[in-house]
């Protein structure tokens, strides 16, 4: 992984999102799960936070930490909390990673009472003649991949809806928590060819794939939006699971 480029490439969060999720926490003391390259992070400490990132990959933890954020290097449910305590808990395109009954008992020991946990995720959809190009090419291109992208659905109406079932149910098991809610937000973000080109490499189906064969993909996914005028809109939704520390 690139992470100078995952950094770069990667979209911040809804301000929407951001400042409901502090508005509803007792505080600003903020542990963030995941925390990468320390996207979110930022986001948090530039509205007030002071944040704590847990990060098990060595090479992210050290670009977040350069960054500005504080970081620990640890798997979520192996780390050692030492008697902290904080107001929010969040965790951005990551608690996927995470144990779901192991991960929220560990986030029900180290919340305050009427602490806040929120793990969020985006879902991008971009133009049908941009997924249709990538498609056609990985297809064509990586013909043993595991996944075939012309089968993965477009956006659905419920987006990472079994995921966040899993974590709601978790939450549940671990227990310390009231009942989970879901929220989502739904923005769009304008592309240039070179901007999507370059974040296309940190999509999981590309990040394995040789780079002359990677090449070959991105050119053609560039030769669809060249036709399209160098430029397009793309669909985000950002979905939130959120639950109040007893």
């Amino acid at each position: 992984m690139d992470v100078e480029r995952y950094d770069r490439t990667r979209p911040a969060y809804p301000p929407e999102l951001v400042e409901r999720l502090i508005a509803a926490a007792p505080g600003r003391e903020t542990l963030d799960v995941g925390v990468g390259t320390g996207i979110e992070a930022r986001q948090f400490h530039a509205a007030g936070c002071h944040v704590l990132g847990v990060e098990p990959d060595e090479r992210m933890a050290e670009f977040a930490w350069q960054s500005g954020i504080d970081v620990e290097v640890a798997k979520f449910e192996d780390w050692e909390p030492a008697g902290r305590r904080f107001d929010l808990l969040v965790s951005g395109q990551a608690w996927h990673w995470v144990d779901p009954v192991a991960g929220a008992a560990k986030a029900a020991e180290v919340l305050r009472p009427g602490g806040l946990f929120a793990a969020f995720w985006h879902v991008p959809e971009p133009p049908e003649e941009v997924a249709d190009a990538l498609a056609d090419a990985y297809r064509r291109l990586v013909p043993d991949a595991p996944i075939d992208l012309k089968s993965v659905p477009k956006q659905p109406s419920d987006p990472y809806g079994p995921l966040i079932v899993k974590v709601a149910d978790g939450l549940r098991e671990a227990g310390g928590f009231g009942e989970p809610e879901r929220s989502r937000y739904d923005w769009d973000r304008v592309y240039t060819r070179d901007e999507w080109l370059d974040q296309l490499p940190t999509f999981g189906s590309l990040t394995w794939v040789e780079s002359t064969v990677r090449q070959e993909i991105l050119a053609e996914v560039g030769a669809a939006i060249d036709r399209m005028g160098g430029r397009f809109t793309t669909r985000y939704a950002t979905v939130a699971i959120t639950a109040v520390r007893d």
